[in-house]
């Protein structure tokens, strides 16, 4: 709260407070706002007769503030996103992934010697433990690449038991070079890690790091090289990547990022809580949204498909994907870059036709009463998926397209929760509305209760089933 309060002295903010009157009991309540907050402690003071104390009720988190943060700003009404200050639209034209890292984890951009060092650093722990090359040898061939990468972070965390709070001492990240140690092998590990899950997933042997190229087409290397010894990366390729990567590497208190604090508030090593928010990032309404845009768009199919479509979606008959946004309620401004990217992309490799669908079913949304009502603008993942398919990925790698810039956004978050002492180990209250204390009853005594305990067999087990029946 003395941040909040030192935000509000910064901005010249009148000092007042916000008025409750307890219809309960008719006291009245003045609850200090600063910068157009009031702290939630404060609503302690507010009890009913029994001496409860009022809570506030936000499920997702839709209007809590938890934490403050200097990495990030969004103002979603604006579509406006800002880098530690700098706007996202100057960065994605004149920085570079790594360069927009370092921003993002140290707070500034870095100088040429401090710029140098930070890759080479970073270039070096992209070789990993020769222990993850036979992890990752043991997943089935289908198996999805990002539940491969889930769990080799977790693996990396038992790897490097110096690097464990749980082994080596709670205070262990307090130090900065073993802070930096565990910033500078996680930024370069992701990579080959990633590599090393997509070559496994179409039975290829693994490429080694190559020393002498960037980190973007580092990672293109060691996905696609096969036995040329002079394979370098398209550069136009190498440049829309590198920007997508720095429109995904930061984006507020997201799921995934929330996570990374939620984990680190329990003292767990940073591996642990990065695989705790790739986890997050996995899910369908988080990182795999630009792959239920993708499977929405081949689902239309034509755009003669798309009013129909339209319909349904309004009667929510169909799910419109890549639309929409829990903070921006117009453009995202990193869709409008994509965009642009995505007819970079077609000039090399051929247009795809779902850009064809995108393009009209943009058109129509934007012009629609419906969708501008409730603020249904492109969002990030509208052409990501796009272009990620005309670049000849397969749909199971978007999420770790994804999850490799955003790491060092998850880092950013990690540093700031380390060295912020307001924070402690994430616990929120919930509305218990189960039964009161009631006895135990024996097995014999009990009544038959409507819970559905069955479960999807398979012809396996129905032919087993039937068969052991007596």
């Amino acid at each position: 709260m003395i941040r909040i309060q030192q935000l509000g002295q910064q901005f010249n903010a009148t000092k007042s407070t916000l008025t409750i009157q307890d219809s309960r009991s008719g006291k009245k309540y003045e609850i200090p706002i600063s910068n157009n907050f009031i702290k939630a402690s404060d609503l302690e003071k507010i009890k009913d007769d029994n001496g409860s104390i009022i809570r506030s009720y936000d499920p997702g988190y839709m209007n809590t503030v938890n934490c403050t943060s200097k990495i990030s700003f969004i103002d979603g009404d604006n579509g406006i996103l800002e880098y530690r200050g700098y706007p996202i639209e100057q960065l994605a034209e004149k920085s570079t992934y790594l360069e927009v890292a370092f921003l993002l984890i140290y707070g500034e951009l870095p100088t040429p010697l401090q710029y140098d060092k930070w890759c080479k650093k970073i270039q070096t722990h992209t070789f990993v433990h020769q222990d993850l090359y036979g992890l990752l040898s043991q997943f089935r061939y289908d198996a999805h690449p990002m539940g491969m990468v889930i769990s080799s972070l977790s693996a990396v965390s038992t790897l490097h038991p110096e690097a464990n709070p749980a082994l080596s001492g709670q205070n262990i990240y307090a130090d900065q070079k073993s802070r930096n140690k565990q910033i500078h092998r996680m930024i370069g590990s992701i990579t080959t890690i990633t590599a090393l899950a997509y070559r496994n997933r179409i039975g290829r042997q693994p490429n080694q790091p190559h020393q002498q190229l960037g980190y973007v087409d580092n990672f293109l290397y060691m996905m696609d090289r096969l036995n040329e010894s002079n394979y370098t990366p398209h550069p136009t390729i190498t440049k829309v990547l590198d920007i997508l990567f720095i429109l995904h590497a930061e984006h507020e208190l997201n799921c995934s990022t929330s996570a990374v604090r939620h984990l680190t508030s329990s003292g767990v090593d940073i591996y642990t809580a990065i695989a705790g928010a790739a986890a997050a990032l996995y899910g369908p309404k988080h990182g795999g949204a630009n792959e239920a845009v993708l499977r929405m768009l081949e689902k239309i199919g034509s755009k003669q498909n798309i009013p129909q479509f339209i319909e349904n979606v309004k009667n929510k008959k169909a799910l419109l994907f890549g639309f929409g946004h829990r903070v921006y309620k117009s453009y995202d401004p990193r869709a409008k870059i994509v965009k642009q990217l995505a007819y970079q992309v077609f000039d090399l490799v051929g247009k795809d036709p779902l850009i064809e669908i995108a393009l009209e079913l943009e058109n129509i949304a934007l012009n629609d009463k419906y969708f501008k009502d409730r603020s249904l603008y492109p969002n990030v993942d509208f052409y990501t998926g796009i272009i990620y398919k005309a670049l000849g990925f397969p749909t199971d790698m978007f999420p770790l397209l994804f999850a490799i810039p955003r790491i060092s956004g998850w880092l950013a978050h990690w540093c700031e929760f380390l060295d912020d002492p307001e924070n402690k180990i994430v616990r929120p209250r919930q509305n218990y509305q189960g039964y009161k204390t009631r006895d135990y009853v024996p097995i014999d005594q009990r009544k038959q209760t409507d819970a559905y305990i069955h479960a999807p067999s398979t012809s396996f087990s129905t032919r087993r089933n039937v068969s052991v029946k007596k």
